[in-house]
């Protein structure tokens, strides 16, 4: 484990102030859920991410579609890939989602390019793909994104639907 220098005071109601730095760096936003983990004589905090109940199925589920529609399907949580179709696991798998996805799963926009067009979809790598971007709600919140996404074949209306089918079984599979 890696020391930042950083040392707080716990007050007398048994808080501790994360570093804003700290926060912006590793994505934590206010309001967020951290996971607390104990190991001997030591606290970790990791970010909660109720997407990360969904891996199985979500590697499942992006495989599947992956065969049927010969598309790329992409499936996050608030920050991260967290399932994409087999072909393209060690291109996307793990990788922070770019700022154009974060906004539009903030803003719960669904997003269709029929046609080619120029995208950054993980931080950093911009990349031309016809597109469908549709948001995963759980009890009204926003909580990732389905992307369905070709650099061969323009995106159908059925594939639009599809995400929408995922975004919405997602969203209510994690809700029960």
């Amino acid at each position: 484990m890696k020391t930042t220098g950083v040392v707080r005071r716990i007050d007398d109601l048994g808080r501790i102030v994360i570093p804003k730095e700290l926060r912006r760096t590793l994505r934590i936003r206010d309001g967020e859920s951290l996971e607390i983990f104990v190991e001997n004589e030591m606290i970790a905090l990791k970010k909660f991410s109720s997407m990360s109940d969904l891996q199985d199925i979500s590697n499942n589920l992006t495989n599947t579609i992956n065969q049927i529609i010969l598309k790329n399907v992409m499936i996050t949580d608030r920050d991260k890939v967290i399932a994409v179709s087999n072909n393209i696991k060690s291109k996307y798998l793990e990788k922070n989602i770019s700022k154009y996805l974060e906004q539009k799963l903030n803003n719960r926009e669904i997003v269709i390019e029929k046609g080619f067009h120029e995208i950054e979809l993980i931080d950093g790598v911009n990349e031309t793909y016809s597109y469908v971007i549709s948001p995963i709600i759980m009890n009204g919140d926003a909580i990732g994104n389905v992307v369905i996404f070709s650099d061969k074949d323009s995106i159908t209306e059925s594939e639009v639907k599809l995400a929408s089918i995922i975004s919405n079984f997602l969203g209510k599979y994690i809700e029960e």
